[in-house]
């Protein structure tokens, strides 16, 4: 006995087959950013003051550089996969869902391209 309708087994509708996949990308970027969050507690907790020039030596160091690239690139995508959860589970007309997820993609990628680029701006020293 199946549960799927008649219509459905004819035109081989089911599941989309990607819900793992999602899935696993919040769990694991989830775990990432607790980890990469601890550390950018951590090193805010310990940094010598808050100002222009600290958080300038603090990003020009490499390490610093590269988790706080990891961590905001960790963070955009964490932040897509749960905005794209939200999107298609509460907005119900189909055109204002695509164009909702579209623009939810363009705002993601922008403000991780513009994370990279100041820090990778300051980092280099360009």
């Amino acid at each position: 006995m199946s549960l799927r309708s008649p219509l459905g087994r004819v035109l081989g509708l089911g599941t989309a087959k990607d819900g793992t996949a999602h899935w696993w990308g919040q769990r694991v970027s989830g775990g990432a950013l607790a980890i990469l969050g601890l550390w950018f507690a951590w090193a805010m907790a310990t940094l010598s003051g808050f100002g222009h020039a600290e958080a300038v030596a603090f990003i020009g160091r490499p390490i610093n550089a590269v988790l706080l690239l990891l961590l905001s690139l960790t963070m955009a995508y964490h932040s897509y996969l749960g905005v794209q959860v939200v999107i298609e589970d509460y907005v119900h007309g189909h055109g204002l869902r695509i164009a909702s997820l579209v623009l939810s993609r363009f705002a993601h990628v922008f403000l991780a391209a513009a994370a990279v680029f100041g820090i990778l701006k300051i980092g280099i020293g360009a």
